[in-house]
């Protein structure tokens, strides 16, 4: 599915990947990751895309970002949106498709694939109009899950789907106990 001399660049949406992760029990180590996709052709870029709320003082998520971008990985953030629902619930919106989507159509053209960490549907789009553009896209997700987390048309799509599940052992390690946001990573 890969070729050695391939231009490779990731594209992860974090809190999709998180999700999945967790939903089959493991956390991704992101070194690894790194690790496993250099191996597989030449990696130009990986991109993390999260957004974080403005106000809080200390965000789970703040050493994983702060991790990734001294890592190598390029960081893009933006600021979530807080607001109380019909039910009086608090709810963040921060999705991320937009920023993502514009970027892998911006890199399409120095790349020969894209490998899209998400499972939203959103993307379907997106990963019509990069083949289009003669760039081949695979998605990792999951479907191992009561639910399956990647939308069938994303799926039908793709040119390659990766179960995440089959990765876990080249790419996860066990979850840390308390629960953070998308993952905290604390590697030095």
């Amino acid at each position: 599915m890969f070729y050695r001399d391939e231009r490779l660049a990731l594209f992860i949406d974090g809190a999709n990947l998180y999700s999945a992760a967790k939903a089959l029990g493991f956390d991704i180590d992101y070194k690894l990751l790194k690790q496993e996709f250099m191996r597989r052709g030449k990696l130009l870029r990986a991109f993390y895309y999260t957004s974080l709320l403005e106000n809080d003082e200390y965000s789970p998520i703040r050493p994983l970002v702060d991790w990734l971008q001294y890592n190598g990985f390029t960081l893009v953030t933006k600021t979530a949106k807080e607001f109380v629902d019909s039910q009086g619930r608090r709810k963040v919106k921060g999705s991320m498709s937009v920023e993502l989507s514009v970027d892998a159509l911006e890199i399409a053209p120095a790349v020969d694939h894209v490998v899209l960490f998400s499972g939203d549907g959103d993307f379907r789009a997106m990963v019509e109009a990069l083949q289009r553009k003669g760039v081949r896209v695979s998605v990792c997700s999951t479907i191992q899950t009561q639910t399956p987390m990647i939308s069938d048309d994303l799926r039908r799509q793709t040119d390659n789907f990766i179960e995440l599940d089959d990765l876990r052992d080249s790419i996860g390690r066990p979850p840390k106990d308390g629960g953070h946001d998308e993952g905290e990573d604390d590697e030095d």
